[in-house]
């Protein structure tokens, strides 16, 4: 049965009440005309709950805007979505392709700030997110009673002489649904052991973000970046009105989990009466890195779920003996669900923040 409309349908009543499915949900492939964008083949996914996000074929199958019920839930930056023909590897270079987003994927073997690492120069986050998939397909079909909505690629991060590290990812939803499934496998395709750095950006702005919006998590430690992170310490978990001249705060949050291996995170907004939730695995992602920047314009908190707590970079990370590895052949699995969350509060209760 599915629940839509404040109803349970069953598959055969829901067909006997539409002509096609697209009436209630669907993915349709676009392709963007205009700008940095134009040539960039975007995936729009409906689930029929009031949930609508955008797949980048062209940028490893990131997620770009996301909104609820006409409630935009993720953050946009000044650059807007860019084709990976614009990207710039080198320094802070991809800050000029960085559309924000629901989520843009760092890494597959780097993230952090620009570093030399040996021979190697790396820019800021690495280059998978401006890496086009491969083998790209989508379907939106009943499986039984459940109408699933499906997204698969292949984003293959490769040098002669380097890495080869393949990326196979699957994002999914069913009708009806508030959830957000993403489903990463990443194969060490080459023949000698690689670094491997990966962390996934989730990029929330306003109205989601406000003064009232708070953030919960459970951890094991949480650590300031720097002096300037340091002196928010103590308001980590809380959100200012847009501030001039604010400079960025960055937590290492070294998470702890249940009984079953996993951790939740959670964002939400009283106000709006709207969060969003984040369940995953801490075998494999155990660190959550926050970015707190509450300027004007940049006005944005950023939810990274990651493999290590390299945000000084890969160098930094070799240094301290913290930087992760796939040997030949090996392969890693990462799982995320992200849920949109309706807010419920007793009678009576009031919060605003």
């Amino acid at each position: 049965m599915v629940k839509l409309f404040n109803h349970e349908w069953s598959k055969a009543d829901l067909l006997r009440r539409v002509g096609h499915m697209q009436q209630l949900s669907g993915i349709r492939l676009l392709e963007a005309g205009d700008g940095k964008a134009r040539g960039s083949r975007m995936l729009e996914v409906r689930t029929g709950s009031g949930l609508r996000f955008l797949v980048n074929a062209d940028r490893a199958l990131d997620l770009s805007s996301c909104d609820f019920r006409g409630i935009p839930l993720s953050w946009y930056s000044a650059a807007g979505d860019v084709h990976p023909a614009y990207y710039e590897s080198q320094g802070l270079g991809w800050l000029r392709s960085f559309a924000g987003g629901l989520m843009t994927t760092c890494g597959l073997d780097h993230f952090g700030p620009p570093c030399q690492d040996g021979d190697l120069s790396f820019g800021l986050h690495g280059r998978v997110s401006n890496i086009p998939a491969s083998q790209m397909g989508y379907s939106a079909t009943w499986k039984e009673e459940d109408y699933v909505l499906e997204i698969a690629g292949e984003v293959r991060q490769a040098a002669l002489f380097g890495e080869n590290l393949v990326l196979r990812r699957r994002i999914s939803s069913i009708l009806g649904s508030n959830h957000i499934c993403i489903q990463d496998t990443i194969v060490n395709e080459g023949y000698e052991p690689t670094p491997h750095m990966l962390l996934y950006h989730f990029n929330l702005g306003f109205p989601l973000v406000s003064e009232a919006a708070r953030l919960s998590l459970t951890a094991e430690s949480t650590l300031p970046r720097d002096a300037v992170a340091q002196s928010g310490l103590a308001e980590w978990d809380q959100f200012q009105t847009p501030t001039p001249g604010y400079q960025e705060q960055v937590f290492i949050h070294r998470l702890l989990c249940d009984e079953a291996g996993l951790s939740t995170i959670q964002f939400e907004n009283p106000q709006l009466r709207l969060g969003l939730r984040w369940t995953f695995g801490t075998a494999n992602l155990p660190y959550l890195i926050e970015w707190k920047m509450m300027g004007e314009g940049a006005y944005v908190v950023g939810i990274e779920p990651a493999n290590c707590a390299g945000v000084g970079g890969r160098a930094a990370a070799r240094a301290q003996g913290q930087l992760p590895e796939l040997a030949a052949g090996e392969s890693r699995d990462y799982v995320i669900d992200l849920e949109v969350v309706q807010l419920e509060y007793p009678q009576g209760e009031h919060h605003d923040g």
